[in-house]
């Protein structure tokens, strides 16, 4: 039903996650593979991540994975704190997750990420403790990420009882600068905010899309980009799944202004270590950054956010702190 959204463009990653997918059995998760290996052309050796817990990582269940030519695994760990696993709620013990990076290891993946939160508003969290932990382990990836609390999550439920509090501003900008140094001076390649990389084992697929790449998404709430228009299937899994049934795909389907599409290249460039290019182009719409912007980016250089090198804006670590403004300020805005 979807094999012709990518116009025929040989697959060079797949990414099965935003879910638990370790929560399916072997043979179902070999029907999910067999079925992309017959509608879609792969490229080469693609990277094949998945997503898992912890605690659903054996074995038995790893030589498995590795039989189906998944090559890179996303483990969410979190933390190494007992009490701050089961303040988030969290099903897996430390020892699970220090043994489940050591099975994967047994069973031959090298390319492994593992998922850190910090900026705990508990009392007893220790960000350095968790970064010792998590270096000791070797892992290719680490991707780390300040805890955000949504108002529909327990987390936010919490909040408006009055039953937590946030960390401050200024605490977040600390554990981040943290982090940072930490995991750099571990020899980390610091490619995109919240991303950290042995040298050469950057995620393919992330990287496709902070580069602008069209992508398919699969499954509720999923998200799809073909480079013209942008599709978010309906979150509902009943609706999907009668939808799809019926040979339907439930989705919204957004159509692209030129404007919007040079908004996403600042919002998604200015997160990686490449930086933005001052010369934006796209569908017929040319966008100079510093015939638009001229004191903005003198400000922004002059204040240490950010430098200017090969014609490219490169956020700073102080830059970085405030990404998501400076993209706001950067944005086309139409009348």
């Amino acid at each position: 039903m979807r094999q012709n959204y990518l116009r025929g463009v040989p697959i060079s990653t797949i990414y099965m996650g935003g879910g638990t997918p370790s929560l399916l059995e072997p043979g179902e998760m070999e029907a999910i593979v067999s079925t992309i290996r017959d509608h879609f052309e792969l490229s080469g050796q693609p990277e094949f991540t998945l997503e898992a817990n912890p605690d659903d990582l054996t074995a038995e269940y790893l030589l498995g994975l590795k039989e189906l030519g998944i090559n890179r695994l996303s483990i969410g760990i979190q933390t190494f704190n007992p009490a701050v696993l089961k303040w988030m709620n969290r099903a897996h013990t430390v020892e699970q997750a220090l043994n489940s990076v050591e099975l994967a290891k047994e069973a031959g993946f090298e390319n492994i990420n593992l998922d850190l939160i910090y900026a705990v508003p508990l009392e007893d969290y220790d960000l350095r403790d968790d970064l010792t932990r998590i270096l000791d382990l070797k892992p290719a990836h680490i991707s780390a990420y300040n805890l955000t609390i949504e108002p529909s999550t327990v987390f936010g439920r919490r909040l408006r009882r009055g039953l937590m509090e946030e960390v401050s501003e200024e605490t977040a900008e600390r554990s981040f600068q943290l982090v940072m140094d930490t995991l750099r001076n571990a020899g980390y390649h610091h490619y995109e905010i919240s991303n950290f990389s042995l040298p050469g084992k950057e995620s393919r697929h992330n990287l496709g899309y902070w580069n602008g790449l069209a992508y398919l998404g699969i499954g509720p709430s999923a998200h799809s980009f073909d480079g013209l228009t942008r599709q978010y299937n309906i979150s509902n899994n009943i609706q999907y799944v009668k939808s799809i049934q019926g040979k339907f795909v439930p989705c919204t389907v957004e159509e692209l202004s030129p404007e919007q599409r040079i908004n996403e290249m600042i919002m998604l460039s200015l997160r990686t270590s490449d930086g933005l290019s001052l010369h934006l182009q796209t569908d017929g719409l040319e966008w100079q950054l510093v015939a638009n912007h001229q004191n903005y980016l003198r400000d922004l250089t002059g204040n240490g956010f950010a430098v200017i090198k090969k014609n490219r804006l490169i956020l700073t670590d102080k830059g970085k702190q405030i990404a998501d403004r400076i993209a706001a300020d950067l944005f086309i805005v139409k009348d």
